[in-house]
């Protein structure tokens, strides 16, 4: 496919992709409809083992919707707006292999809760975060109200959400929306690092432990612990176990084939 509003490159086991409408890529139903498409393909891909999302820029990650299409719509049309980012954002979320947001500056709205649907968030000392929405007479309507209370809890989610105040890197850090700060100047460098890190673990086990984290939080706990358990077999049923107990017992590094 040919996209036109987001890029993505792939190197040494590493998919980098980044929302491209400068200078505050604003969401709008293209770069849904296309970041979704990416996944697909990053789904198929099996030389792609972690993936780092960014905005193109110093500005912003992505500084909320693209409020120029969402302010005519009807409610018709914005259920199907909503419907688009849900796709997306709950492919990222599930996609099998580990998902790095690298928080280049604004994540508003829409670009904060696009991030809340990656596995970790870097971000650069002069980011700025927020939900902002209550503030035009709307909610968060990207898994806002539901991936941030399970993320740092409801009173704080709630805290964030009700007041739609922007805060800085340090404070999103604090509550735990943010992995980890990094100077600006070396954010991308630092998302390399750890992708590159993550892409050298097995895949398969990589994609069990994601599943059985993802999907056991919104189980029961003895449901939960019955799917880990399922997920467990299906990692000790790989050769990427064999391998890496090979290795731990002869002592050497172990050379993973991801089957």
């Amino acid at each position: 496919m040919t996209y036109e509003v987001i890029q993505l490159t792939k190197e040494n086991g590493v998919a980098t992709i980044t929302l491209n409408r400068p200078p505050l890529n604003p969401l709008n139903s293209q770069i849904f409809r296309e970041l979704s498409a990416a996944v697909d393909e990053l789904h198929a891909d099996n030389s792609v083992k972690a993936v780092i999302l960014t905005g193109a820029g110093d500005k912003a990650f992505a500084a909320g919707a693209d409020v120029t299409e969402m302010a005519n719509l009807t409610p018709v049309e914005a259920y199907s707006f909503c419907q688009d980012s849900r796709i997306a954002f709950e492919k990222l979320e599930n996609l099998g292999k580990p998902v790095i947001a690298a928080i280049n500056g604004l994540a508003l709205g829409g670009g904060s809760e696009l991030a809340l649907a990656c596995d970790f968030r870097l971000a650069a000392d002069t980011a700025k975060f927020g939900l902002p929405e209550i503030n035009l007479g709307i909610i968060p309507g990207g898994g806002g109200t539901q991936r941030l209370p399970r993320l740092i809890g409801a009173a704080k989610a709630k805290e964030l959400i009700f007041l739609g105040d922007i805060f800085d890197a340090a404070t999103a850090e604090g509550v735990g929306l943010v992995t980890k700060v990094v100077p600006a100047d070396s954010l991308q460098e630092e998302a390399q690092k750890l992708a590159a890190k993550l892409a050298a673990k097995p895949a398969v086990a990589m994609k069990m432990a994601k599943a059985s984290i993802n999907t056991g939080m919104n189980l029961d706990i003895t449901s939960a612990l019955t799917y880990e358990t399922q997920n467990f077999i299906l990692a000790f049923a790989s050769d990427d176990r064999k391998e890496g107990i090979g290795a731990m017992l002869e002592k050497r590094k172990p050379n993973f084939t991801d089957k």
